[in-house]
């Protein structure tokens, strides 16, 4: 009886939950309660069985959803809302806007760390010598100094092959242009940026242009060297810049300071690197042999306590793809920055034959000194006054400028 009861009333509570009021709720109700159940499971209230079966994949989920949803709400562009039917096609990526956190990071210790870094890089020790007055005095002659204010001092690592690094900061005075020995100076002292003349003590008015030392060689080629090396020991203060030794991979005379390797690191960490301690750019020694040189500098560059911070280069060619050869071949090998502390008109495709023929000297004057200016890799250049040269390529005659002198003056001038 209980039973026929039953099935005689069940149709009537199926009916009566079919009509019920809860079971039409609104659309956006059940949103909002989906929403709360999102809310609650978030918040650690939803049911731990439920984050117990499906561990971090709910919750990645919902921060998919809930980004999408508010880029779709928020962010979205209108005017590229595609109409329906019609195709997507994706938008390329940028390229200039996707780089890394990891790889901006990593430029940027090359930057830092880089000497350039390239990395481990002077540069980011390296600063630019303050500007001293026209009258600084070092100890010889009406001169600019050009002692180191405060300098923060070079990377003892002296640098490496891959620097990244620009380096006009190691350019003296932002001015690239240099003398090597002081007659032209009062035609040019306003054009330059720098000079020395293979002394300790640059004697010379030379305008607002850095005087920069030099260490010229072991004391053994002659006379002017022994005094030149004694001189040098009596250097006061931080200068921005010293020279180090002047072709020791030559036979001494004509011009070379001709020393072996040991003798040249020897000097080095005792005369020049306390001073690159001390704040001072140091500039490594030139080779005579130019690219062809091998058995001196690598050796050297290995056992110096403080590696050169530019590496100096001597430039005796007679075309642009000779001076291009010799730079890239120091860039290759060594990774610095390079001084041009000398360069002259020369023919040395056989022997050492100065350039006589005054048109191919201007010719060649011009070219020097635009590949100089526009190549990164060079913070500096002079004009070479040193032995050995044709009297055509001489700057001064007279008491005035020669032609080839003119010539520097105003290749000098496109850019200074």
């Amino acid at each position: 009886m209980n039973l026929l009861a039953l099935l005689l009333v069940l149709p009537t509570l199926v009916l009566a939950h079919n009509n019920s009021p809860l079971h039409h709720r609104s659309p956006s109700r059940k949103q909002h309660e989906s929403l709360a159940a999102v809310v609650a499971f978030e918040g650690g209230s939803g049911s731990p069985i439920l984050r117990r079966t499906y561990p971090g994949v709910i919750e990645e989920k919902m921060a998919r959803k809930r980004a999408g949803k508010f880029l779709a709400k928020r962010n979205a562009d209108p005017s590229k809302c595609r109409k329906k039917g019609d195709k997507y096609t994706p938008a390329l990526a940028s390229t200039t806007t996707t780089i890394s956190t990891s790889a901006s990071s990593s430029v940027t210790s090359t930057v830092t760390d880089a000497s350039t870094s390239v990395v481990t890089d002077p540069s980011s020790a390296w600063q630019t010598p303050q500007p001293t007055t026209p009258n600084g005095q070092d100890g010889a002659g009406n001169r600019n100094s050009g002692q180191a204010q405060n300098p923060p001092g070079p990377s003892d690592n002296g640098g490496s092959k891959n620097s990244v690094v620009a380096h006009g900061n190691l350019i003296p005075n932002g001015n690239k242009a240099g003398l090597s020995a002081g007659d032209a100076l009062p035609f040019l002292k306003h054009k330059i940026g720098w000079w020395y003349d293979w002394s300790p003590h640059p004697s010379g008015d030379c305008g607002n242009a850095v005087s920069i030392p030099m260490l010229w060689g072991g004391g053994k080629a002659d006379g002017e060297d022994a005094a030149r090396l004694s001189a040098f020991q009596s250097i006061s203060g931080t200068p921005a810049y010293i020279i180090g030794f002047e072709e020791p991979d030559c036979t001494a005379g004509s011009g070379s300071a001709g020393m072996d390797v040991d003798t040249g690191i020897f000097l080095w960490n005792s005369l020049v690197a306390p001073h690159g301690y001390a704040g001072s750019i140091l500039i490594g020694p030139s080779m005579c042999k130019q690219a062809a040189e091998s058995g001196w500098l690598k050796p050297f560059m290995d056992g110096v306590s403080k590696k050169p911070d530019i590496m100096n280069i001597h430039v005796n060619k007679n075309n642009a793809d000779g001076i291009k050869a010799n730079i890239d071949h120091y860039w290759k090998t060594y990774g610095l920055p390079m001084s041009v502390t000398e360069f002259a008109c020369v023919d040395d495709s056989t022997s050492f034959v100065p350039c006589e023929n005054q048109n191919e000297i201007n010719n060649f004057i011009y070219t020097a000194v635009d590949i100089f200016e526009t190549d990164s890799r060079i913070v500096g250049y002079a004009y070479s006054n040193g032995l050995g040269l044709s009297p055509a390529w001489t700057m001064v005659k007279d008491g005035q400028l020669t032609e080839s002198g003119q010539t520097y003056l105003n290749a000098i001038s496109k850019y200074h």
